[in-house]
């Protein structure tokens, strides 16, 4: 029997590891599981009240986890959706990716067009899906970005105004976040801003890197 209990605070650890709360929740309803078979025969008449709760934790997960089963079977994603998620937001979970989804606006930006300009307020974060585009500073490029990458991101991050202009150098498509929507989701889902902003560090990480097309 100390197996079971052993078992039960094992799984109660490894969940504070899952950030996936399907998964997380599953494991609490195996947790609960060996917690009451523990309670019921480790001593010669069981513990009534740890069984008892155990049992409510673990109907409360039972009926959580079939919601969130119902909200993940409806979740499709189109062909470009599915792309930019196992590139850049593969950390976050499906129903958290779809919300982002449902935020963001998908645009197809002419040649030459101005996304942002330094010193001026902006409305939109944006990643680059297809296309390419110039980052300037006080007139002069310093950068281009491609496929993959977010611009206006650190101003969505500081609060301050864009450092850059960021112009397109050939037809590029887009995806667009209106900043003040995404603040609005992030602050509703901690865990999801947490991931958020860690993609957004990885994403500066790699345009620091040497290997970045400084011109």
């Amino acid at each position: 029997m100390d197996f079971f209990g052993h078992l039960a605070f094992a799984l109660i650890a490894l969940s504070y590891l899952v950030r996936d709360i399907f998964y997380l929740r599953m494991l609490s309803v195996v947790a609960c599981t060996a917690g009451i078979i523990y309670n019921y025969f480790v001593l010669p008449e069981p513990l009534w009240t740890p069984i008892f709760w155990n049992g409510v934790f673990m109907a409360v997960n039972i009926v959580q986890l079939f919601i969130i089963w119902q909200e993940r079977r409806d979740i499709e994603f189109s062909e470009e959706q599915k792309e930019i998620y196992q590139m850049i937001f593969k950390n976050f979970s499906p129903l958290e990716f779809a919300k982002l989804m449902r935020l963001s606006k998908w645009l197809n930006v002419e040649e030459g067009a101005t996304l942002i300009t330094e010193k001026k307020e902006t409305k939109f974060v944006y990643l680059i899906y297809n296309g390419e585009v110039s980052i300037l500073i006080n007139g002069k490029e310093v950068v281009r970005l491609k496929d993959g990458a977010f611009v206006g991101e650190m101003s969505f991050i500081t609060g301050n105004l864009p450092s850059a202009t960021v112009k397109t150098t050939k037809p590029t498509r887009v995806i667009a976040w209106s900043k003040e929507e995404l603040r609005d989701l992030l602050r509703r889902n901690p865990a999801m801003e947490s991931t958020m902003h860690a993609t957004l560090g990885t994403d500066l990480s790699k345009k620091l890197a040497p290997s970045a097309s400084v011109k």
